[in-house]
């Protein structure tokens, strides 16, 4: 019995094999060029640990829209601000939807969240309400005051130190900290949620559904989960299932015991409203909460680590940023969020670090709903999108010097993060953009001029910033892998 087992696993991607050489062989249309794959497994023996750098460099070779194959999965990359214009402006209807994966089938309540969902009425209402009621200008201008009093807590709290301290860490608990109080009402500590706590689920949660998941590729090797993908997912899915009904009871048994009204209260109201426009229940809010917290924890924290990593490394571009908040702020109080729209530079200093480090560096996966020709290619149905934003970020067609940290390239420029200009796309564009880009932006501004305000920053052991590690950790948020630790010096008269 096992021996036919292992001769149906053998035949079965086999003729997939065969199926697929028979579409070339009968098809005259032209395909993207792409690097030849080997039989069953595609280009999959091409890629290592940081694919986006590794689909950069093949792009060098067969252009800025290539074909490729994942195992039986076709895949193209647009790696050049043409090509991702034509996906996401000209053709964005057409790869408006999402490839299925193990995460958002399981830990996403069978797709129902906003991010992974196919493009549809679903999600355009979907959209609509996150729009209007979660992620609206008021929104998250009413989450103001609970921003300035956490940032003012680590402030606090880092004055004190004289010692080295883990400044991704107090990153990403205050990152942790402010999507909890936005999202749920209240901080949860790290035990309310597993041994393992927020930060590292949210992490493992990322992780999985950035790692390529070789069960997608061979659908017949689903049923081993030679990589364990199918059995971690359920475990996720169950700690945060668990987690979130907790949630939703304590919000509908104490309604009216919070002051301001959070995104749970929001969700509930609309679930019985009715207001959804189509089934709305408990799956739907939990899956848009766990939408919430994954995409506002983990994104901004990294972000301001990379930022924080490369001021660091250019000594001379932190001064200049001080310079300007002491101009603009001064140094007898803190940064208010008013300030921000007057920091010139600091706008520079993302759109660097941001062309440099984008944290999603192949955006979400995006799939072809239908046959199309862009650019005289043909595209077939069902092929799967990646946007190389890391590449395009790096080209010297584009940007002079783009190895370098120069914030001053964006000087009486127009470009800007909001996906209007496809040189810079770290919150991708057209319909399957990023709708939190305004919140995240604000947290991003926020945090990184007080961190820069308020302090200046040692470097311990005799380092120098040559020394800072810049090696990225890919995933579907890609970070540093080495933590940032510094001593504090406070800056401040106050």
């Amino acid at each position: 019995m096992a021996f036919l087992w292992l001769i149906t696993f053998a035949l079965i991607p086999l003729l997939f094999l065969l199926i697929q050489q028979l579409q070339k062989k009968f098809t005259n249309k032209k395909l993207p060029p792409g690097p030849r794959g080997l039989p069953l497994i595609g280009n999959l023996h091409m890629f290592g640990e940081n694919l986006h750098q590794d689909l950069g460099k093949i792009s060098k070779k067969y252009g800025p829209i290539m074909s490729i194959h994942f195992g039986l999965v076709p895949v193209i990359v647009a790696s050049s601000p043409h090509a991702a214009e034509q996906f996401l402006k000209i053709h964005d209807l057409i790869f408006a939807s999402r490839p299925s994966n193990e995460v958002a089938e399981t830990v996403f309540y069978n797709r129902r969240n906003l991010v992974s969902s196919n493009y549809g009425p679903y999600w355009r209402n979907m959209r609509k309400l996150c729009t209007l009621y979660l992620l609206s200008n008021a929104k998250i201008q009413s989450f103001q005051p609970m921003r300035k009093k956490q940032v003012q807590i680590l402030v606090d709290l880092m004055k004190q130190e004289r010692n080295v301290i883990d400044v991704s860490a107090k990153i990403a608990s205050l990152s942790a900290n402010m999507s909890c109080l936005m999202i749920f009402g209240k901080k949860y500590m790290d035990e309310d949620l597993d041994e393992k706590g927020f930060n590292a689920l949210i992490q493992d949660i990322l992780c999985i559904a950035g790692l390529p998941n070789f069960a997608e590729f061979f659908p017949c090797l689903r049923v081993l989960d030679l990589q364990g993908f199918t059995r971690r997912s359920k475990e996720l899915a169950k700690l945060f299932d668990e987690f979130l009904e907790r949630v939703i009871d304590e919000h509908v048994c104490d309604k009216f015991s919070h002051e301001q009204k959070d995104m749970v209260d929001t969700l509930m109201e609309i679930m019985q409203s009715g207001e959804g426009e189509f089934e709305f229940d408990r799956r739907h809010v939990k899956a848009i909460l766990l939408d919430l917290l994954v995409a506002s924890m983990d994104t901004s924290a990294t972000t301001i680590d990379w930022i924080l990593a490369e001021l660091l490394s250019h000594p001379n571009v932190m001064k200049k940023l001080q310079n300007e908040l002491e101009q603009v702020v001064g140094k007898n109080r803190m940064v208010e969020e008013s300030d921000l729209e007057n920091l010139e530079y600091l706008e520079m200093v993302i759109k660097e670090s941001s062309r440099l480090h984008p944290v999603a560096p192949l955006l979400i996966p995006h799939e072809s709903i239908e046959d199309c020709e862009v650019d005289g290619f043909h595209i077939p149905k069902g092929s799967r999108l990646l946007i190389n934003v890391w590449t395009i970020g790096r080209d010297p067609d584009i940007w002079v010097e783009p190895e370098k940290f120069k914030p001053e390239r964006f000087q009486g420029s127009n470009i800007d993060l909001r996906g209007r200009h496809f040189e810079l796309l770290p919150f991708g564009s057209g319909r399957r953009s990023c709708p939190g880009l305004q919140l995240g932006l604000t947290t991003v501004r926020l945090v990184l001029a007080q961190l820069v305000h308020c302090f200046d920053w040692e470097l311990p052991n005799g380092m120098t910033p040559k020394d800072i590690d810049m090696t990225e950790k890919f995933g579907l948020v890609t970070t540093r892998v080495q933590h940032l630790r510094l001593i504090p010096k406070y800056r401040l008269h106050i």
